[in-house]
């Protein structure tokens, strides 16, 4: 995106001017028309602009709509919002002048800024498409030569491809990495789907790989930050924990007659294959399948793991109340597998990084199972580290604290919170050790030991992968 900005420096006039005189001059463009606020009962026309662009130009053509059209933001509850003026050139709106002259309050009510600004918008797709007489932007010079490299296939799965590899090369330049959360879901998701079309039309992995060359080629003079080895060494990565599971799922996907929420969420859940990819790959027999029955499914599952986790874990996270046990003895062992969980975290985050957080657990009397994210595989040195890390918080017979405070309070304070769950405003924080120099600290239902010494001691007796992007450590006391 392309844009000019001004903060009290010039207005409409200026950047009016402006925008004629890049599109026309600069650029040898021949401009359609140009739209105007056309005004409404709260906000008058902006027959200002219209005036602008006759001084500009006599003989423009100048076209009126209403909010929906030429009227922007604000972007959230309240905040600056105005009129717009949008320049359209081979019937491409190209360029969005926005004129910031109001500021929108809760109540809706809007109130002239002070300092009006100017915050536009250019599409550089779009500008280049049209400069290059191109009839998509698939077909510009940005585009094409990437396309070129995918063997004869449907153009609509090309172009898929396209897009996501140069998504990918430059998401994963810019330092994001694959996970399950925020950009990284969506970074992984990307990849996935980039995955399942490759793996549907046979591509060679070197042809994905090719592709990503060749967008270092195109956009690395401009992106000195493209860095083609890096983005091949993560997709293969991320592919290779990927193929372990699609052609098992795409195996399990062909032997369905008919997809619903049920079997699609399976799929889901079971080999990681997105609800986008199981409706656009089932095509017929995916005809029934939508998107909210899928996210009810999902929910459901919430529900029954957020069932399941109060259960065994006593509301942990959730809400105060014991564990639930057969017997004193029972509840004893129990608690102290729960309270290592506490020390487990935070020693993985002492020593992987504070990416690190916990996916699930589950107690009984053997063992506790602990998931926690992370994209690869722990050597022995960095098990055997953490495993010291709680020995020695146990040993030092660290002192547990709890108190109750609103959940915003508890995440300000640095108290770490299973966002899986949905927490109530009052939560209670459990701290592990001093609470200026504390060893562990998070947001729990409890209960918990008194002191860590009670807990013994522990061993960490496997740890494994569950799905990408999620490891398991499986913990036994051992005394």
């Amino acid at each position: 995106m392309l844009g000019n900005f001004s903060f009290g420096g010039y207005f409409k006039k200026e950047a009016i001017q402006y925008g004629h005189d890049f599109i026309v001059k600069k650029m040898g463009l021949k401009i359609d028309y140009v739209s105007v606020f056309e005004g409404d009962a709260d906000v008058p026309a902006d027959d200002d602009s219209e005036r602008f662009w006759k001084e500009v130009d006599p003989n423009i053509v100048i076209k009126k709509f209403g909010r929906k059209d030429n009227f922007w933001g604000p972007t959230g509850a309240e905040g600056p919002c105005g009129p717009t003026t949008e320049i359209y050139v081979n019937g491409l709106e190209i360029w969005n002048i926005v004129f910031n002259q109001y500021y929108q309050h809760a109540d809706k009510k809007l109130e002239l800024l002070k300092t009006p600004g100017i915050d536009t918008g250019m599409g550089l797709e779009r500008l280049v498409m049209v400069s290059q007489g191109a009839s998509t932007i698939f077909d510009t010079d940005l585009l094409r030569p990437i396309m070129e490299l995918i063997p004869s296939m449907e153009e609509r799965k090309k172009r898929i491809i396209t897009d996501h590899a140069r998504a990918v090369a430059f998401m994963l330049s810019d330092g994001f990495r694959p996970s399950n959360k925020e950009a990284g879901y969506v970074l992984r998701r990307i990849m996935r789907r980039l995955v399942v079309y490759a793996f549907q039309a046979k591509l060679e992995t070197n042809v994905i790989l090719n592709l990503f060359r060749m967008i270092q080629e195109i956009y690395g003079s401009y992106y000195p930050e493209l860095d083609v080895n890096l983005i091949i060494g993560e997709f293969s990565t991320e592919k290779d924990k990927f193929d372990k599971t699609l052609e098992r799922g795409m195996r399990e996907f062909d032997k369905i007659e008919k997809l619903d929420a049920i079997n699609s969420f399976h799929l889901y859940e079971s080999f990681g294959l997105p609800y986008e990819i199981i409706k656009e790959v089932g095509g017929d027999k995916a005809k029934a399948l939508n998107r909210d029955n899928f996210d009810e499914e999902f929910r459901k599952h919430q529900e029954l793991s957020r069932a399941g986790a109060e259960k065994k874990f006593g509301g942990h996270g959730i809400a105060k109340g014991d564990l639930t046990a057969a017997n004193e003895e029972e509840l004893a062992t129990k608690i102290k597998y729960h309270t290592t969980t506490h020390l487990l975290q935070s020693a993985l985050r002492k020593v992987l990084g504070d990416g690190v957080h916990q996916s699930g657990s589950d107690i009984n009397l053997e063992r506790l199972r602990f998931d926690f994210t992370l994209d690869r595989k722990m050597p022995p040195e960095e098990i055997k580290q953490v495993e010291d890390l709680v020995n020695s918080a146990i040993k030092q017979n660290l002192i547990v604290n709890s108190e109750e405070m609103s959940f915003d309070e508890a995440i300000k304070s640095g108290a770490l919170a299973f966002f899986k769950l949905k927490y109530p405003e009052k939560v209670t924080v459990y701290t592990i050790g001093d609470k200026n120099d504390y060893f562990s600290k998070e947001v729990c239902g409890g209960p918990h030991v008194q002191h860590t010494g009670e807990i013994g001691s522990i061993k960490i007796a496997k740890e494994e992968a569950v799905s990408a992007g999620i490891r398991r450590i499986r913990i036994q006391l051992t005394s």
